[in-house]
């Protein structure tokens, strides 16, 4: 009789942050953005439509007591994801290495990425208005799939080659850095509001 392992599975980590007021982290975000000059140029410099303080900014947790909760409840679930990983850490943590906040507005998206050097990568999600984007996952084994055919549309979830994830406000998202993700265009009639983050080894 045949059998048929699952081999290679690629987990997404998702949970609410507990003790973080999504509201104050979403109130934080808009009035860094704000004031920040340097983002609000590189952002338009590079077409994204809205905000990000990616290529700006990198002391987010000292700038706002909200943040700086923020990256402790996140430090918990990143070790958690690790723990449930299995991933073998000799003995020392993975650190957050960078988080940067996203204020994507109405018709924005986030084209697909991976983000090398990190070994964990996720969003939390301050502000998730009605219509507002999903996360869109790609499977990383789909650029070696070659001629293979397409999956069928009632495939289950473990099956399909592009997975959509609808976040809700004060949830994050983890996931292993490898994996391709990106966010298909905001359909919301206001801006999504959301912290990135990478942790390193």
């Amino acid at each position: 009789m045949a059998e048929i392992a699952s081999l290679f599975v690629t987990k997404l980590y998702r949970a609410p942050v507990e003790g973080v007021s999504a509201r104050e982290v979403a109130a934080a975000c808009r009035a860094i953005a704000a004031e920040d000059e340097a983002g609000k140029s590189w952002s338009k410099h590079h077409g994204y439509r809205g905000y990000t303080s990616y290529a700006s900014l990198n002391d987010l947790p000292k700038r706002d007591p909200i943040l700086a909760q923020l990256k402790q409840g996140l430090d918990k679930h990143a070790a958690a994801f690790a723990k449930a990983l299995h991933l073998e850490l000799a003995g020392r943590k993975l650190k957050l290495d960078s988080l940067w906040i996203n204020v994507l507005e109405p018709g924005g998206v986030h084209t697909g990425h991976i983000h090398p050097h990190s070994v964990l990568s996720g969003t939390y999600y301050a502000d998730v208005p009605a219509g507002a984007s999903a996360l869109k996952l790609e499977d990383p084994r789909h650029p070696l799939m070659m001629a293979a055919p397409p999956r069928r549309e009632d495939a289950p979830e473990s099956e399909r080659t592009f997975v959509y994830v609808a976040p809700q406000a004060g949830e994050a998202l983890l996931w292993e850095s490898f994996v391709r993700h990106e966010v298909p265009m905001n359909g919301a009639k206001k801006a999504r509001v959301s912290v990135s983050f990478n942790y390193s080894w």
